[in-house]
C-alpha cells in the first residue's frame, strides 16, 4: 500500500474508534484550498476537528509530535471556513481533538490545541 491508501485505512481505524466512544462521525477528509481536516464529529455538544497520525515506529516521535504548531494554525482555518461554509455560528462550541493511531495502539487526545 503506498502512503495515501495506509492513511486512508487508518483514519478509518480512528473514525470507527471514535464511533465506538460516543462520537458522531459527520464528515471525513474535508478538503478546501486552505487544507484538510481527517474527521469532522460530534461529541455531545462539541463540533469536533479531528486530526489522524499514524506511527509505525517511534523513529520519527510519537503521533502527537507530529500535529506542530503550523499544522494546528492550519486546521484552525480549515475548521474556521467549514463552519462558515455549513452555517455554524461563531458561539459553536468546537475543539481540535488528535487521534494517535500506532500498531496495535489507538489514543485519543481531547482538546489537543485551541485557538
Amino acid at each position: 500500500m503506498n502512503k495515501r491508501q495506509v492513511g486512508a485505512v487508518r483514519e478509518a481505524e480512528a473514525a470507527a474508534y471514535l464511533s465506538e466512544n460516543g462520537y458522531q462521525v459527520l464528515e471525513m477528509n474535508f478538503r478546501c484550498r486552505t487544507g484538510e481536516i481527517d474527521i469532522i464529529a460530534k461529541d455531545g455538544e462539541y463540533l469536533c476537528f479531528v486530526e489522524v497520525k499514524f506511527r509505525s515506529g517511534t523513529d520519527y516521535g510519537s503521533p502527537f509530535e507530529a500535529v506542530t504548531y503550523k499544522k494546528q494554525q492550519k486546521i484552525i482555518r480549515v475548521a474556521q471556513y467549514y463552519m462558515q461554509v455549513h452555517g455554524y455560528t461563531a458561539d459553536t462550541a468546537c475543539r481540535f481533538d488528535v487521534v494517535a493511531v500506532e500498531k496495535t495502539k489507538i489514543t485519543l487526545l481531547k482538546n489537543a490545541f485551541g485557538i
